[in-house]
């Protein structure tokens, strides 16, 4: 049986060593994509791919899929989802200098989403990229590269970017060792004209393949 309130206190230990400033290697010059799939109800497969920065040329890619024992509870998916992805991290050779991960990061009512609480874990720094928001308000951005900040009892947690003309806007936050404004001047350098970032882009369209 799940232990919720265990969890919740083991979220509230990880949280004091989240790092909310850049913490990036001089110079990023490698950038993974980070997203998942189900291809059964109990099983989770995660990809990552491994792209040059800024050139997004792919380097390499990594899967793993593995039964998850956790169910689906709200802001907990960390604990069902988060081992499959340290998973395949372990099976890259290269190491990216900084991973996009496909969901949250500190926008997110313990300010620990999938993004803080895997780039604690294996203390990189990475970034929340969600399709749609989980917490917080905000001003819709009007143009292509706009973004307008994600508010969340009265702290900016993220930010809100529209990415590309006729799509609804994604969702952008700090994970681990890296700041806001950094984390959205890298999403903005990965916008190929889709509506998501290169990085988690190629990850959802390889997991999907498999």
């Amino acid at each position: 049986m799940i232990n919720i309130e265990k969890c919740i206190r083991i979220q509230g230990e990880l949280r004091k060593r989240s790092i909310l400033e850049d913490r990036l290697p001089e110079g990023i010059r490698t950038i993974g994509g980070v997203d998942q799939a189900f291809p059964e109800k109990d099983r989770v497969r995660s990809c990552i791919v491994v792209l040059s920065f800024p050139e997004l040329n792919e380097i390499e890619k990594a899967f793993s899929e593995i039964e998850m024992d956790f169910p689906y509870i709200p802001g907990l998916l960390a604990f069902r989802e988060g081992p499959s992805i340290i998973e395949a991290y372990k099976k890259l050779r290269k190491k990216p200098d900084i991973l996009m991960i496909d969901g949250h990061g500190i926008a997110h009512p313990r300010r620990m989403g999938i993004a803080t609480h895997v780039g604690i874990l294996l203390d990189i720094p990475t970034i929340g990229v969600a399709k749609k928001k989980l917490i917080g308000d905000f001003k819709a951005p009007e143009k292509v590269g706009e973004y307008e900040p994600l508010g969340y009892q009265n702290e900016i947690i993220g930010a809100v970017l529209k990415s590309r003309e006729g799509c609804n806007p994604i969702f952008i936050s700090p994970g681990h060792k890296i700041s806001l404004k950094n984390g959205i001047e890298v999403v903005k350098k990965c916008l190929k004209g889709h509506k998501l970032p290169e990085p988690t882009r190629l990850a959802h369209k390889f997991v999907n393949e498999q």
